[in-house]
This record gives structure tokens, C-alpha cells and sequence, in this order.
């Protein structure tokens, strides 16, 4: 196998998780606070050649980014709907009791009081606990910008977290929308100046069109890719035949 096979094979791979994270976001485009996700590839020459002309360039997957630009909001009416404006997650405990974080603010109230997502997962406050809403004024609490939760008198029932997830490249995505820090880097801490809309949503900021777009490049690229493989294994074999004639 030629150097042109080995370039295509790397290029291949690379576009293969291209192809994945794109459908992944195609199908997120409707997902409440989905932050499109993105490959991190790399332009890497093994042989560290001070030659340009003899340099030969692999493609390395070096993960993925997560665009973190702002969704569109959404009015929903809905009491336990909320959306943040601006920088800041939300956290929620999983169930092997790890804080999880994501922007999704469509929310309810579970048989055991609960505050969850549509998941399932509770719903922390500036300290990670769960939140518990009594059922029978759910529908009626009030959320204050700073994610203060009251009842219809103006009791307080608890407060929303919203943190700030430093090093947030390095986080793994759990699905749902919700990611898990890394446990080596620097732990979340709630962010002072939270700022939250009750009954919105923010949206995906996945760019459906965009996305399509992208989905069509990718293919073309593999199939350059596939044709530099087939061209490069084609070569080699008529090299090996025209070797081994007898004259």
C-alpha cells in the first residue's frame, strides 16, 4: 500500500466521524438547548519534514468542539419551562449521582416532588441537590431571572443552579444533551449573575440548511478519497505485474 493510500485512509476515518457528528446535529435541529458538535481535525506530517515540497500531511481526529453560540427562544407558557440567556448550564444529577450539565429547560415535577427534565434527571441547585416543588402548586410557582423558585404567595420553594463549565472541550457527551466534565479539569462553580426566562425555551442552534450542506461535502470528499485508494491500488498492481513478467 502506497503513501496515497495511507493519506486517503486517514482522511477517510476523519470524515466518517464528520458524517456522524453532522447526522447527530440533523437529528438534534429540534432538540431544546442542543449545542451543535463539531470534529477537531488536524493537518499532522509524521516524518516532520523542514521540506514543503516533500512533506506529506495525514488528517488526525482530535475530538470533537461544541459550538456554544445562543439558540433562539422559544415562548411556551408552560410555569416550569425556562431558558438562559446568555453563558451558564444547567446542572442535573444522573443516575449514578454525577452532576451532568446542558442547556435543555423544558422541565417538570416527578411523582417524589421532584424538579426533572423530560429525562428524568432532577434538576440541582447551587449546591447540587435536587430540587423538590410540592405537586400541587407546580403548575403555579413563579422563577425569578436569578432562577429563584416561589409558590404563589412568594415563598421561596429553592433556586435553580446555572454554572459556569470551564474547560468544557474536554467534557464527554452523555446524549440528551447533557455533558460530563472531565474529572481532572476544573470543577463547575455557579455563576453569580444568572440570568433566566421562565416560559421559554432556548432551541437548538443547530443550522438545519447548513448542516445539509456540510452532509453533501462530506460525501464528496469520501468519495474523492475512495477514488485516490482505488487509483493508488490500481497503480501498484500494474507496477506488481509488469515486475513480475518474464522477458
Amino acid at each position: 500500500m502506497g503513501t496515497t493510500s495511507y493519506v486517503s485512509i486517514s482522511l477517510a476515518t476523519a470524515l466518517q466521524r464528520s458524517l456522524d457528528l453532522a447526522a447527530h446535529n440533523m437529528a438534534n435541529a429540534s432538540t431544546a438547548g442542543y449545542k451543535a458538535q463539531h470534529p477537531l481535525l488536524e493537518s499532522v506530517d509524521p516524518t516532520n519534514s523542514s521540506d514543503d515540497t516533500k512533506a506529506v500531511s495525514f488528517v488526525e481526529d482530535k475530538g470533537i468542539y461544541v459550538d456554544l453560540s445562543q439558540g433562539a427562544m422559544f415562548q411556551t407558557g408552560n410555569s416550569l419551562d425556562i431558558a438562559i440567556n446568555g453563558p451558564g448550564w444547567l446542572g442535573y444529577q444522573t443516575e449514578d449521582g454525577q452532576v451532568a450539565y446542558g442547556r435543555d429547560g423544558r422541565m417538570t415535577v416527578d411523582t417524589n416532588g421532584q424538579l426533572v427534565n423530560l429525562a428524568g434527571n432532577p434538576v440541582v441547585d447551587d449546591a447540587g441537590a435536587p430540587i423538590v416543588i410540592p405537586q400541587d402548586v407546580a403548575h403555579l410557582v413563579q422563577i425569578a431571572e436569578d432562577g429563584t423558585i416561589a409558590d404563589q404567595n412568594g415563598a421561596p420553594l429553592g433556586r435553580i443552579g446555572l454554572y459556569n463549565v470551564p474547560s468544557f472541550a474536554s467534557a464527554t457527551p452523555l446524549g440528551n444533551g447533557l455533558f460530563l466534565p472531565h474529572p481532572e479539569a476544573q470543577p463547575p462553580a455557579p455563576l453569580e449573575n444568572a440570568r433566566m426566562s421562565q416560559g421559554f425555551i432556548e432551541q437548538s442552534n443547530v443550522k438545519p440548511v447548513v448542516e445539509m450542506i456540510h452532509l453533501m461535502d462530506i460525501q464528496r470528499a469520501y468519495e474523492r478519497a475512495a477514488t485516490l485508494m482505488t487509483d493508488d491500488n490500481e497503480l501498484t498492481k500494474q507496477a506488481i505485474q509488469r515486475l513480475g513478467r518474464v522477458v
